[in-house]
């Protein structure tokens, strides 16, 4: 029997990496393509074919789902800047359309797309939340990233529902672990250690950790059933529980305060004011603290039934993250101490 082809698109990002060399551990005679748009570490990897392009060229993309039975689509880009819409929307919308229209020209067995929990799991409130769900428009107004993954994941399933598909969407909550080199993930890990964040915030979040996604992946490739949803995280926490913990983990001092989000905003926007005339740079975000002040729950139960998905301890997660991101710091000389 002739092997199968497996693409991976956005392969170079946090979870991309992990997945690769997750497909790579597999003894089985399927190729392993992957498709992005710089060098990659695979360039001289015999196990790995690389195909450069772009996810909004459409030939780009076609060429590279020629021959594949199979695809991961990951690629995609993390800000939460509001100047960076145009670049969120085409990426992720252009993007999803260009891989479902070459997987139907292509007849490419399963796309398995990788959306985001907030997406839907997402409130004001502490409530978690599961894949009936609908999604949160006005919650999440603010913020093209999760506005764009609504759109490119509506029409991830329209797919399915009008022509037949076979697509599979997951919802990772916030991604921990090591080899974040972008700082896309575990960007408010950082803040910590860098000392940045100076308040607790009132909101909460699940995270969970790359690795158990990456494998949570292959899981949905082999077992997801089309035109469904599986959102894949580990706990929900508050941001004081993560925060303290995250301290105790560092042996660094967390914040008590725990202020409404008007006065963090205006404590940030001082900060903003007065670090500069300081020669200091101040990385946290105006959307960032009006995201610490909402609750991203979600109950990942579907995913551990009917995919079989297992995470891991979660101290586990945050100790090699902690020691991951501080080791990266202190090499690129923004913190004066390793851990």
């Amino acid at each position: 029997m002739a092997a199968q082809t497996v693409l991976v698109t956005g392969a170079t990002g946090f979870l991309g990496k992990h997945l690769v060399e997750a497909l790579k551990t597999r003894k089985n005679s399927t190729r392993l393509r992957v498709f992005c748009r710089g060098l990659s570490p695979w360039e001289q990897d015999k196990a790995v074919e690389v195909v450069h392009g772009d996810i909004v060229n459409r030939e780009q993309v076609e060429q590279a789902v020629e021959g594949v039975s199979q695809i991961y689509h990951l690629a995609g880009v993390v800000s939460r800047d509001s100047k960076d819409q145009d670049l969120l929307y085409t990426t992720h919308i252009e993007g999803t359309r260009n891989v479902c229209e070459a997987a139907l020209k292509h007849k490419v067995k399963k796309v398995v797309a990788v959306s985001s929990s907030g997406t839907i799991a997402v409130g004001t409130t502490p409530v978690v939340y599961d894949e009936t769900s609908g999604y949160k428009n006005e919650v999440l107004r603010e913020w093209p990233y999760y506005l764009s993954k609504i759109f490119a994941e509506k029409l991830a399933l329209d797919y399915q529902a009008r022509t037949g598909l076979n697509v599979v969407v997951v919802n990772p909550s916030l991604l921990l672990g090591i080899g974040d080199d972008r700082n896309s993930s575990t960007r408010d890990v950082a803040l910590f250690l860098q000392g940045e964040i100076k308040v607790i915030p009132k909101g909460g979040l699940n995270f969970v950790d790359v690795r158990d996604v990456a494998q949570g992946l292959t899981l949905a490739m082999r077992w997801g059933k089309a035109g469904e949803r599986y959102l894949m995280g580990n706990v929900n926490w508050t941001f004081r529980q993560l925060i303290e913990t995250v301290a105790e983990i560092s042996g660094l001092r967390a914040p008590t305060m725990e202020p409404p989000v008007e006065v963090t905003l205006w404590g940030a926007r001082a900060l903003r004011v007065i670090y500069p005339l300081l020669g200091k740079k101040i990385e946290l975000d105006e959307a960032s603290v009006k995201m610490s002040a909402c609750f991203w729950y979600c109950d990942s139960s579907k995913a551990r039934t009917k995919l079989k998905f297992e995470t891991r301890d979660p101290m586990e997660t945050l100790r090699d993250t902690v020691e991951d991101v501080h080791l990266r710091l202190y090499k690129s000389g923004e913190l004066r101490r390793s851990v």
